[in-house]
């Protein structure tokens, strides 16, 4: 069950109007690294997941996404203005000015429509997991690249507080992957002497070694209550 509180994670505003940067933001809302696909991806992935904890985790931060989607949305509204002024949005997606009225759409950057194609669900944890971690990373550097390239302060502010939940949501995430172990596809980690060769095809050297009975990968668990914020 879900429930809608009528005020957001974070209240957002903006300088001023700025039509092409909005556009530019509908990456996050309907992108592949978007914050709708990152809700979608998590829910998903939700159902066949039988501990009780990392289910609750997936379905937290899956409700905070769509928490994130309800700002990315909001701040497009304040950056497309009051008018329809498609002469002024020259770049990337201009269909708020040409046929929604200003309504932000399912789309990224460049108008594409919003696709399920975008939402990772293997049915196992540790892939599942892995694809998330890797999600949280990939709308990091989104963010990051979006932050510098805007100097609306107020713009800038929702960014940086969106990218430190990216980071935090990455934490929980290594947290919960190393959680698993000798489950799903982690079973079959380096049992036949295929796994423990490193095909050398270039020159000069051999900087990595697999003969070493290679392990599935530990992330280290910084604390999430502190993330680190890399977009300045």
């Amino acid at each position: 069950m879900f429930k809608h509180e009528k005020q957001l994670l974070k209240d957002v505003k903006v300088d001023a109007p700025n039509p092409n940067y909005a556009a530019m933001l509908q990456e996050q809302l309907g992108g592949p690294q978007g914050e709708l696909k990152a809700a979608l991806q998590y829910i998903s992935q939700s159902f066949r997941i039988k501990d009780p904890k990392i289910k609750d985790l997936f379905l937290d931060i899956a409700a905070e996404e769509l928490g994130h989607m309800e700002m990315v949305a909001q701040t497009i509204n304040m950056l497309n203005g009051h008018d329809l002024q498609a002469n002024n949005a020259t770049i990337g997606n201009i269909e708020a000015h040409v046929l929604t009225g200003l309504s932000p759409m399912l789309t990224n950057a460049s108008g594409q429509l919003f696709t399920a194609g975008y939402v990772n669900v293997t049915g196992d944890l540790a892939a599942d997991l892995l694809s998330d971690i890797a999600a949280e990373e990939r709308a990091k550097v989104v963010y990051e690249y979006l932050y510098r390239q805007i100097n609306d302060k107020g713009v800038r502010e929702t960014i940086d507080f969106l990218l430190n939940r990216e980071e935090a949501h990455n934490t929980l995430f290594r947290e919960a992957f190393n959680m698993l172990q000798d489950t799903g596809s982690l079973q079959d980690w380096g049992i036949t002497q295929d796994s423990k060769v490193y095909f050398d095809m270039s020159t000069p050297g051999k900087y990595f070694d697999a003969h070493k009975n290679p392990q599935p990968p530990k992330f280290a668990n910084p604390d999430p209550a502190n993330p680190t914020n890399q977009a300045h």
